[in-house]
């Protein structure tokens, strides 16, 4: 998954870039059907926001879209191919993450947006020795400047540590 020394910016598509728990598709995004008979609500400024990331961390898709997050949500957000992280198969239904990050994330620092870190993945991420960051992002409203703004903060402090 991984292919420079720079932190992983870990990043979610349900809830972080796709804002599915606002009662009404907010200001700034447009619904599309993706996928068949399903809306995803999508911001395309997102990709500005995300591409300040680039130079700092290695963007990596942490969703459950898989290889789709490449095909048709990068399009969309004028973003790379970025890498991605394989989740087991699963039946639907919210299931916890951070099993799978976890090995794939190895000893690197990472970064990691979500709308649900799980007890576990706050676990993890105290006690791991590599640099850790969990971002939490309100699933109704989605990604938003500040959250950019923690990934910069955690880069810059990875910076002036080493």
């Amino acid at each position: 998954m991984v292919t420079t020394d720079r932190p992983l910016a870990l990043i979610d598509v349900d809830g972080v870039l796709n804002p599915y728990d606002a009662s009404v598709c907010p200001s700034g995004y447009t619904e599309y059907e993706l996928f068949e008979g399903e809306l995803v609500r999508v911001n395309v400024g997102h990709g500005a926001l995300l591409r300040r990331l680039i130079p700092h961390f290695e963007l990596v898709w942490a969703t459950s879209w898989g290889h789709d997050a490449n095909r048709l949500l990068a399009p969309l957000l004028t973003l790379p191919e970025l890498p991605v992280t394989e989740f087991p198969a699963h039946t639907g239904g919210r299931y916890d993450k951070f099993p799978t990050i976890a090995d794939a994330v190895g000893d690197r620092a990472s970064a990691w947006a979500d709308d649900l870190h799980s007890s576990s993945a706050h676990a993890w991420a105290a006690r791991r020795r590599a640099s850790t960051r969990l971002i939490p992002v309100d699933p109704a409203v989605g990604l938003a400047e500040e959250h950019i703004h923690q990934f910069l903060r955690f880069a810059d402090e990875l910076n002036h540590a080493g």
